[in-house]
């Protein structure tokens, strides 16, 4: 890279410097490189944009910093265009046929020569390959490659998605057809060396949705020693399906499954990592079918201390498959209906319960961070629309699965780390010194006098979490903690896990849905053999992840010269895969959510603002769990300065605030479906406005009154529109009358013994007037 002026480490090229990255273009025209070292981003204006498309490599100077100090810059090359189709809607002006980019980071239409149109037809939603880039004085030109169907079909939502986020959604042949050859069923060889525990009551515990079942766990009380050295406990089997034993380094399953690195789940539809012969059969742990597993096995003292364990592969048969709604039933009522059914099983599930209420013991004396939140499941119905949406309770039985999962990860990760041996780790690091000034700030501003050390542990968090729950805006509070972490992210470098509270984690307990797990579960066998595992050279030809915001740049793949490099490159691919997935499911979510509040535009409901930036309010409505824009101009005729300490806006003539956790009155009034963004306007019914936006209770009238609102079905008409004008003039003059009356007091009585007269004669000469026959 080439830099003509010096600079600080981190802080990019100076004027003039040259620098290399990638294109992160906006929906309105203009970008920004993401430069490859992890500087500072620099903006490019619409007119350097012209000739390039997001996601585009280019090499860029530094022509200009803004008063900020921030650079803008000028391209000098294009180093590489991204090379993969491109997702939109078919359209035809004027006679010219163009596509419109479902993702508009894009920036331009793309022409599309009428011979290059297919079989497609005007409204539909198509996959373009380019034939000519994009130049200073020309659009993009490009051609149908595949045809994906009408906008509102079924699942297209989803269709769109896997190929906006690249993400893998078919396997390749060679993939295909070494899962056809595997068995059906177990054979002998797969048994050798393995200890036998199917006659070990393990069961599976998973939500009534799930096909693929990862885990089986079983517990026993345990004793050790007599009198007063006796030790007492549980002994804690936690069993996860054996998937390297099937999907060997090098071979094209290996191959398709490090390329996704993850599952990503949308409604009604998965894209699994593995084929459905692995993913739902030979790796799934289905009730009372042998099945290869790979088994922790701790030992848990009374004070939920893992005072011993060990791995070793296994084969076992689940006893059963329970949901979480039904062993949170058996547990609450131990002689009720669904206890009845599964008598023989009950007394393991209460000693699970007994094990998992000492792991959360000890998970609170250490201090890990445990925050409550509200997570939300989209019900469809049977075209893929929503139905509704409904909030996840987590139970007993979830807190009972993640406490098992825990102890075996980290029981992973301290076997690993004691044998030396290179592995992908799972990090997550604390607050950076500038999100811990900014929390600092905000704390003070609430009054808060409890403060962070320079470094904060996750029990201080924890601590602050509890000292601050029952205060009106905890939910306020609580989010402000978790936006000052950072993102957990794959690693070859252990850094502890500060939300946890561990020294080394690493994820094992998902091998069937996640690549990491895999590469765990590969590592650990080859230690239990007295071998060591070493990453295939062939993980090293991945694209070299994207730079986060706030962390290094990741590590280039080329230049991956040692074993612990290679384990960096590989953590890095799996991380920024991760994100992609996480990021194709909002976009699913958030394309369905849209669809849903198009129906409902014109009604009003009750909300709660989520976060609060300088250009509006979000504001997440209670019934529908859907969130939503209220932008800064449909606040009111006044200037609202954003105040970043607080994180609310406040009005400068009316000192109006409207902060996180602040209750509104919203109605629909846009829905943007190719933007996925929903606009909201404040709604002022009464005088309670002011109390619900400064985030106090409503009294009970202003409550009455939102759910009458709440059951408008259509805007005002216009003479309904007309008659509320009228009645804010009189408002006003009325007004006018007490200002005069309470200023000018005599004033006032001489004009309202002018206007009774007035009346009076006009009464006299109506009395006196001959009335008209009928």
């Amino acid at each position: 890279m080439k830099n003509t002026n010096s600079s600080p480490p981190g802080d990019g090229a100076g004027l003039l410097g040259e620098v290399e990255g990638t294109l992160q273009g906006h929906r309105d025209g203009h970008g920004f490189l993401i430069p490859d070292d992890g500087s500072t981003d620099i903006y490019l204006s619409p007119q350097e944009t012209h000739a390039v498309m997001h996601g585009d490599r280019l090499r860029v100077r530094v022509v200009r910093l803004d008063k900020r100090g921030r650079p803008e810059g000028r391209v000098l090359e294009i180093l590489e265009r991204k090379k993969r189709p491109l997702i939109g809607r078919l359209l035809l002006e004027s006679g010219v046929w163009l596509v419109a980019p479902e993702d508009r980071r894009m920036g331009q239409d793309i022409l599309i020569p009428k011979n290059g149109i297919a079989n497609a037809t005007a409204g539909q939603v198509v996959a373009v390959e380019l034939t000519e880039p994009p130049s200073l004085y020309s659009q993009p030109v490009g051609r149908v490659v595949e045809v994906l169907g009408e906008i509102d079909d079924p699942g297209m939502e989803i269709e769109i998605a896997v190929r906006k986020y690249d993400v893998p959604h078919r396997f390749s042949p060679e993939t295909l057809a070494q899962a056809a050859r595997l068995p059906e069923k177990l054979r002998a060889t797969d048994l050798k060396h393995r200890i036998d525990l199917r006659d070990v009551p393990l069961v599976t515990i998973d939500g009534e949705d799930a096909r693929d079942f990862d885990d089986a766990v079983y517990c026993e009380p345990f004793k050790q020693g007599r009198g007063k050295k006796a030790v007492e406990g549980w002994r804690l089997l936690v069993a996860i399906a054996d998937v390297s034993h099937y999907v060997k380094p090098g071979e094209p399953l290996d191959a398709d499954a490090y390329e996704r690195a993850t599952s990503v789940y949308f409604p009604r539809r998965v894209i699994p990592m593995l084929p459905e012969k692995l993913s739902n059969g030979l790796c799934s742990l289905n009730p009372y079918e042998d099945r290869l597993s790979m088994v922790c096995d701790m030992l848990v003292s009374a004070d939920g201390t893992v005072t011993a364990y060990q791995f070793y592969p296994a084969v076992i048969c689940s006893h059963a498959r329970f949901t979480y709604t039904e062993v949170a039933a058996i547990l609450a009522n131990t002689h009720g209906p669904e206890a009845a059914k599964r008598g023989e099983l009950v007394p393991h599930l209460l000693h699970l319960h007994e094990v998992y209420r000492a792991l959360l013991a000890e998970r609170h004396r250490r201090g890990a961070i445990d925050f409550e939140t509200t997570e939300t499941q989209i019900v469809c119905d049977d075209n893929g629309r929503i139905e509704k949406i409904v909030p996840r309770t987590r139970n007993d039985a979830h807190r009972l699965i993640e406490e098992a999962m825990l102890a075996a990860n980290t029981c992973s990760a301290d076997f690993i780390q004691g044998a030396k041996h290179h592995s992908l780790y799972r990090v997550h690091e604390g607050p950076t010194p500038e999100k811990r000034q900014t929390l600092q700030a905000y704390l003070r501003s609430l009054g808060i006098g409890f403060g962070l050390s320079d470094d904060p542990t996750p029990r201080e968090f924890q601590q602050l979490a509890e000292a601050t729950k029952d205060r009106p805006d905890a939910q306020q509070i609580h989010t402000m903690l978790l936006r000052s972490m950072q993102q957990a992210i794959y690693t070859g470098t252990n850094s502890g896990h500060f939300g946890l509270a561990y020294p080394a984690y690493t994820h094992f307990t998902s091998p069937i849905r996640r690549y990491p797990d895999l590469l765990v579960h590969r590592v650990i066998k080859g230690l239990l053999t007295g071998k060591r595992y070493t990453l295939d050279a062939a993980k090293m030809n991945v694209p070299q992840a994207p730079k986060r915001p706030g962390r290094a740049a990741p590590p280039n793949p080329a230049e991956a010269r040692n074993e612990a490099e290679r384990w960096e490159v590989v953590g890095a691919h799996c991380s920024a895969n991760e994100r992609r997935a996480d990021e194709a499911s909002r976009d699913v979510e958030a394309w369905l959510k849209c669809r849903y509040m198009r129906d409902r535009l014109g009604e009003v409901f009750a909300g709660t603002v989520s976060a609060v930036t300088s250009f509006g309010l979000f504001v997440q409505l209670d019934e529908l769990y859907v969130e939503g824009l209220v932008h800064i101009t449909e606040l009111g005729g006044e200037y609202f300065k954003f105040d970043d300490v607080r994180q609310e806006l406040r009005g400068e003539r009316t000192g109006i605030r409207y902060a996180t956790g602040a209750r509104v009155q919203v109605q629909v009034s846009r829905v943007d479906l190719d933007g996925r963004r929903i606009d909201f306007r404040l709604v002022r019914d009464d005088e309670d406005s002011r109390h619900i936006a400064r985030g106090a209770a409503p009294r009970p009238a202003a409550k009455a009154g939102a759910k009458q609102a709440a059951r408008k079905r259509a805007p005002k008409t216009a003479v309904e529109k007309l008659e509320e004008v009228r009645q804010t003039d009189r408002d006003v003059k009325k007004s006018r009358k007490e200002v005069v009356a309470a200023l000018h007091p005599v004033k006032a009585a001489q004009q309202a013994a002018k206007r009774q007269a007035s009346k009076a004669s006009k009464k006299t000469v109506a009395k006196a007037a001959p009335r008209k026959r009928r």
